[in-house]
């Protein structure tokens, strides 16, 4: 399971050209889900995420977590974060679960950071989305468990 979390100062989620999802200030998180990954994991990635300081104190300091701050995250399921480059020019995807039961532990993990107290805007699992999102920082960090 990989999580891929940037820090935002907006950013909006389109199918088709329609506006699905949309969040000011937060996260945008990039979740894949590989064969064997579990509940477990998904409950510990939210703790993460739902803890995590990264955003500027008074003094500066990246000490506050989205709840200080009232911000939200944009949780888009990317199964492409499970690719195994090692081996050729084309990318494996064989590594990553199937789409019922990743569907299913990504809504578990979004409801998971939903219990954490944090404000959950969902892509469309599946669905061929565009995203527009301005960085800020850049702050990324990559959980990988």
């Amino acid at each position: 399971m990989k999580a891929v979390v940037q820090r935002v100062s907006s950013a909006k989620l389109s199918v088709g050209g329609e506006v699905v999802s949309a969040i000011e200030k937060g996260f945008v998180v990039y979740f894949g889900v590989q064969e064997g990954d579990g509940k477990e994991k998904a409950e510990f990635i939210a703790k993460k995420i739902a803890g995590l300081r990264v955003f500027e104190d008074e003094n500066g300091k990246m000490n506050l977590g989205l709840k200080e701050v009232g911000g939200s995250v944009l949780f888009v399921s990317q199964f492409t974060l499970i690719a195994d480059v090692l081996k050729g020019n084309r990318p494996s995807f064989s590594n990553a679960m199937r789409p019922d039961g990743a569907n299913e532990i990504y809504l578990y993990c979004a409801q998971k950071l939903r219990e954490n107290g944090i404000d959950v805007k969902l892509g469309v699992f599946g669905a061929d989305m565009q995203i527009e999102q301005i960085n800020q920082g850049p702050v990324t960090i990559i959980y990988e468990v």
